[in-house]
């Protein structure tokens, strides 16, 4: 016999299949085989057809393409006899799926076949339907499943109620047809049939609101009823699973009940008690017992609120807590998880247990313990758990040191009860926790302690005491070093003792050996700079070191790093040749505005967005900026031209410091400072920043390009500077003389309305409801700016109140608002808002100018908000 024939048993192509040593053996043999059958096809064998569909089954479970035995499984479905029938639809099941058009042409046999008086070929029909059922099927075949749901063998109407399933999820609108069948499937006492009843019953609440109520309504008592049946019923051993009778009915009728308790008192009341009986009854020593327990504890916790029942099951994953199995730990954290937003106080009653969990090994546990530890902080109970965390922080493993330390953090700031237990946690993460604590944690830190006036001494004790066990850790480094610098004075003379206190002798020079041994050990570059920092400050304050602090200053005047390399350049200078204004250059650092922090922290807004309820803010180094827009980038345009430099909360101390590490940008026309390499004392000294515009005129004194010799040149200017033109003596010269002896700010440069050149008003918005005109003016020496005078019109018979203005605009486009005139917009265009905005376009004559704009206001107490976009802007800008 040829061994590929149609007449090839299936067991022998396995065979010769498995015999192959390679793919391409196998392919072969595949391909020979799949060839035969093509020919058994085309010769409508019919001794051979259910054979042949035997092997292409085993043919597509290996990979290969089968589609052309697909009308074969047709074929057979619509033959007499049942073992034809059978392959045909194991075939059907396995070849095709709904999205196949073919199953258009079996919705008949298959209907023919849920008709059949043998009850065998109706169940080939039913497993079929509710494996591949398609929306089209399902509305065709639906009266016939339903009609099945009542057949009289169980086993019939068991694979009816799965195939209904499939049906209402198809088709969510032929729910309706189901909830009678399904609530009599529910009084079965055959546990398979009231399985699948049961699962009928919960898919049907999930689709259908009117479901949900009517089952409600009709089948609460019969379903509690059923759960005490089983709970109570006698051993079985058709359905004992370790002990327990029928685990998979228990948390089937649990799921449904937690459905039906939702949102409806009286049918939680109603099930209070069997609740109970399962969670007390309930064997846990067993897996199956675990899995009910764990069902009961998610239906308590799902339906309306019994404060006794919630206690109980708090206990159990409590329980669940104390298990050695991992898994049982894990499902317990997430469920307390969800417990804790219904019953804190339940919760709190296993912190001890938590906190174990928070050391266990398993990665997994660790992470949602902490998590949960994290939301069971209160004022109560602050200190407790941080000091257990904190203990734990000093042995855990690195990997988990970064997760643990962001928590403690986070816990720290927001529930801290007073300033010195703040700086005293902070200070024992630091050095246990090392280079894990972020940056803008420890720049919060600083932050905190300008503020404590009362606790400088404390702090800077307490940090030198840190320091010198644990000078390794780069970040303790930093806030030591700083506090160093700013309250050197109170650490050698111990001033600011607190009550209990023990003082501690440091001498001058001790306090430079910290600083020297963090900028030798240390070589990062804002850890390096801002040592030079401090020893700067230390330089006017220890008298009696300052030569030695001016060596060791001279040794970076050589180094390869450009900044150091400036810094040390600069820091010379001034300790050799500028004593009558070093004591100014050097006072302490101003308290840090812990609001304005606190906002740039929580995240920063794209520059190119403005606001007209933007108020400047103060900030202290005395620059003053405007408060972040709540608008994001409405326009999501980007340039690749010109990179707009990003701020972050993370930054605030850098800027202070004047540690940039972003290139510095350079801007034609725009009226925004640029930082530079040169301009970092200024930015250090916090005394203001240096005017934008310069005259050709003007010496560029704060040029990147300028060598050793000039950054020395620009220092001697600090006292004695160089002869201006009266245009830039005028516009920078004084006011940059006020700034370096710190007694006044410099001035901003006024924007010339006067003699401009006048462009033609356009209508910017309009709707049924408002009016926005824009008026343009340039100033001829420079095209890149645009005045834009913007007039508001009501066009409604009632006031708008709260009038607020909103623009965003690309990234090449600098954009500045002025405050609006008001903020109420008279009725029926009497009157106007008016409100100028300053826009410049770094992009002049290449980009044209395109805005987005957002306006708010409240009309009879009801909050408005109308959007657009101008793109009509006129060439020229």
């Amino acid at each position: 016999m040829n061994p590929f024939s149609s007449g090839t048993r299936l067991r022998d192509m396995i065979r010769a299949i498995r015999a192959c040593k390679t793919a391409a053996e196998e392919r072969a043999v595949v391909r020979k085989e799949c060839a035969a059958i093509r020919a058994a096809i085309s010769e409508n064998d019919q001794d051979y057809s259910h054979r042949n569909l035997a092997k292409l089954m085993f043919i597509h479970m290996l990979g290969y393409p089968t589609h052309f035995g697909q009308m074969e499984c047709l074929k057979l479905i619509a033959s007499p006899g049942f073992p034809e029938k059978r392959i045909g639809y194991l075939g059907l099941m396995l070849l095709l799926d709904e999205r196949q058009e073919v199953l258009m042409l079996v919705t008949n046999s298959i209907k023919q076949d849920l008709n059949h008086t043998n009850q065998y070929i109706a169940g080939l029909a039913l497993c079929a339907l509710g494996n591949i059922c398609s929306a089209e099927m399902a509305r065709d075949l639906a009266l016939e499943v339903e009609r099945l749901l009542q057949f009289k063998d169980p086993n019939i109407r068991k694979k009816a109620a799965l195939c209904s399933i499939r049906i209402i999820k198809k088709v969510p609108e032929l729910a309706e047809n189901f909830v009678n069948p399904a609530a009599a499937l529910l009084k079965e006492k055959h546990h398979g049939v009231l399985l699948t009843g049961v699962q009928l019953c919960t898919d049907l609440c999930k689709v259908s609101k009117e479901a949900l109520e009517h089952l409600r309504k009709k089948c609460t008592d019969g379903l509690v009823k059923v759960l005490k049946d089983v709970v109570n019923s006698p051993y079985a051993p058709e359905y004992d699973v370790s002990g327990i009778a029928d685990p998979f009915l228990h948390i089937r009728l649990l799921k449904l009940l937690c459905l039906l308790g939702q949102g409806d008192a009286d049918a939680s009341d109603t099930m209070n008690d069997i609740l109970a009986q399962v969670a007390t009854k309930t064997e846990s020593k067993k897996n199956a017992g675990n899995a009910i327990l764990y069902e009961c504890v998610a239906t308590i916790m799902g339906i309306e609120d019994n404060g006794g029942l919630r206690v109980l099951a708090v206990n159990i994953l409590g329980k669940f807590l104390s298990s050695r199995d991992n898994n049982i730990r894990y499902v317990a954290l997430n469920m307390l998880m969800k417990a804790i937003a219904l019953d804190a106080q339940a919760v709190q009653r296993h912190r001890t247990t938590l906190l174990e969990c928070v050391k266990d090994s398993d990665a997994s546990i660790r992470k949602r313990a902490l998590d949960l530890i994290y939301l069971l902080v209160n004022e109560s109970n602050v200190k407790s758990l941080t000091k257990e965390l904190i203990d734990y922080l000093e042995v855990c493993d690195s990997e988990f040191k970064g997760d643990l330390t962001a928590k403690i953090c986070s816990i720290v700031e927001k529930f801290s009860p007073e300033k010195i237990w703040y700086i005293d946690q902070m200070l024992k993460i630091l050095p246990a926790a090392g280079n894990h604590v972020k940056e803008e944690v420890w720049h919060a830190l600083i932050v905190v302690i300008t503020n404590a006036s009362d606790l400088h001494g404390y702090t800077v004790r307490l940090l030198y005491r840190a320091v010198q066990t644990a000078g390794e850790q780069e970040t303790l480094v930093r806030v030591a070093v700083w506090c160093i610098g700013e309250y050197g004075e109170m650490l050698v003379n111990n001033a600011g003792m607190l009550a209990g206190e023990n003082p501690i002798t440091v001498t001058e020079s001790e306090a430079v050996d910290v600083v020297e041994t963090a900028i030798r050990r240390h070589l990062d570059l804002p850890t390096r700079s801002m040592c030079l920092i401090a020893l700067l400050k230390l330089s006017s304050r220890f008298s009696s070191c300052s030569q030695r602090i001016n060596n060791i200053v001279l040794h970076y005047k050589g180094s390869l790093v450009l900044e150091l390399q400036q810094r040390a350049i600069e820091f010379n200078s001034i300790i050799e040749k500028h004593h009558n204004i070093r004591s100014a250059l050097v006072e302490r650092m101003p308290a840090l505005d812990e609001a304005t922090y606190s906002s740039r922290r929580a995240g920063s807004v794209p520059a190119a967005v403005s606001t007209s309820q933007g108020a400047p803010l103060n900030l202290p180094n005395g620059v003053s900026k405007h408060t972040s827009s709540p608008l994001v980038d409405l326009l999501d345009l980007t340039s690749d031209d010109v990179t707009e430099p990003r701020s972050s909360g993370g930054d605030f101390l850098q800027d202070l410091l004047g540690v940039d590490h972003s290139p510095a940008l350079s801007r034609p026309g725009t009226n925004q400072t640029q930082k530079s390499s040169n301009d970092v004392l200024l930015d250090l000294l916090s005394i203001g920043t240096p005017p934008a515009q310069s005259s050709p005129s003007m010496p560029n004194m704060f040029s990147p390009n300028q060598d050793n010799t000039n950054s020395l040149d620009m220092l001697d200017t600090l006292t004695s500077p160089p002869a201006l033109s009266a245009q830039a003596s005028s516009a920078v010269g004084s006011s940059m003389m006020d700034l370096l002896d710190g007694f006044a700010a410099s001035s901003s440069v006024p924007v010339a309305e006067k003699n401009g050149l006048t462009l033609p008003s356009i209508v910017a918005f309009e709707s049924s409801s408002l009016r926005i005109t824009f008026n343009f003016s340039k100033q001829p020496e420079n095209p890149q700016a645009t005045l834009i005078e913007a007039q508001f019109f009501n066009k409604s018979p009632n006031i708008y109140s709260n009038f607020t203005f909103q623009a965003a605009v690309p990234k090449f486009i600098q954009l500045h608002l002025d405050p609006a005139s008001s903020d109420t917009l008279s009725a029926s265009g009497n009157g106007s808002i008016t409100q100028k905005l300053r826009v410049t376009n770094s992009q002049h004559g290449k980009k044209s100018l395109v805005m987005r704009i957002r306006i708010g206001y409240k009309m009879n107490d009801k909050d408005i908000l109308e959007e657009g976009q101008i793109k009509n802007f006129p060439p020229d800008l």
